[in-house]
């Protein structure tokens, strides 16, 4: 059974992790915020990039209007009850303007596991493994007191909310691409980040989408960008060009004009209207985020 994709007004944002200093990074925060952009999101490393829950703070602190957020946080690399004490944290410091995104693990988040002496486990024990991270988190952020023994955690009488304390909603974020994660962000998350190799073009896209609206539930569905026009981020280039990416869902034509359409037509057959770009995007993207805003 499928369902009609729910229209949301669009929203966008834009991921970055990169900053020399705390002025620049409090400077991009606010040129961000100043190009109309929504939020601010975070990929998480350990080599690279800064620290995201630190680093999210400032940038919450920095532009007051922008919403700040992971994307996502690699499951593996911390216990959930950690996880929900930071997340927690936050959105009673922004009040309310964090988002939590949560994954089973990118390839390169090996190298991460290794660093911390972890091992790379196989996907169908990662993604087991954020099934009960999701629930736990889910149950602390509530106010629950969490104990459990297993399979895949143990924590005994976890509590992450002070009393007295009233911890915004935070909304959950699930990037997922194979079923059974898309099965996992159809019944848990609020936001499913399609994980769409760079070439996917929109039929593709769409069986993927309606996966993760296949429990009925009104899902917010998120793509992000590796192209605009034959603007790509450094860290594609060389590997791939705006070319081979003509007719993906993971590119917009340089017109804003264009791009506008082709962001609509998205959304009308995938329910995708939180649109992401990398931070090196940004600039040439906000026409196409302003023609949209409040649709």
């Amino acid at each position: 059974m499928t369902t009609t994709p729910h229209i949301r007004p669009f929203r966008f944002g834009v991921v970055a992790a990169q900053a020399p200093t705390g002025s620049a990074w409090t400077d991009l925060a606010r040129r961000v915020e100043s190009l109309g952009f929504d939020t601010l999101v975070m990929p998480d490393t350990v080599a690279h990039g800064l620290a995201v829950f630190p680093a999210l703070a400032h940038a919450a602190l920095a532009a007051p209007r922008l919403r700040v957020g992971t994307y996502v946080l690699a499951n593996d690399l911390r216990h959930p009850v950690a996880v929900a004490k930071e997340a927690a944290t936050l959105s009673v410091l922004t009040g309310g303007r964090f988002e939590l995104g949560l994954g089973a693990g990118r390839p390169a988040a090996e190298a991460d596991l290794a660093m911390l002496g972890r091992a790379w486990d196989a996907p169908g024990v990662r993604v087991a493994r954020l099934e009960q991270s999701v629930a736990m988190v889910r149950a602390l952020l509530a106010g629950e007191t969490v104990t459990v023994d297993g399979p895949h955690y143990a924590a005994r009488e976890a509590r992450v909310v002070s009393p007295g304390v009233e911890v915004p909603p935070v909304p959950l974020l699930v990037a997922a691409a194979g079923p059974r994660m898309l099965r996992l962000a159809a019944r848990e998350a609020d936001v499913v980040a399609l994980g769409v190799p760079p070439q996917t073009g929109l039929d593709d896209a769409a069986a993927l989408a309606a996966q993760a609206q296949a429990a009925g539930r009104d899902v917010e569905v998120n793509v992000n960008l590796m192209a605009v026009g034959d603007v790509v981020p450094r860290y594609l280039a060389g590997r791939l060009d705006a070319a081979a990416l003509d007719g993906s869902v993971a590119a917009v034509a340089g017109d804003p004009a264009r791009a506008a359409e082709q962001l609509l037509e998205r959304r009308e057959r995938l329910g995708a209207s939180y649109v992401l770009v990398a931070g090196e995007l940004a600039e040439a993207f906000a026409p196409v985020a302003a023609r949209l805003a409040g649709r």
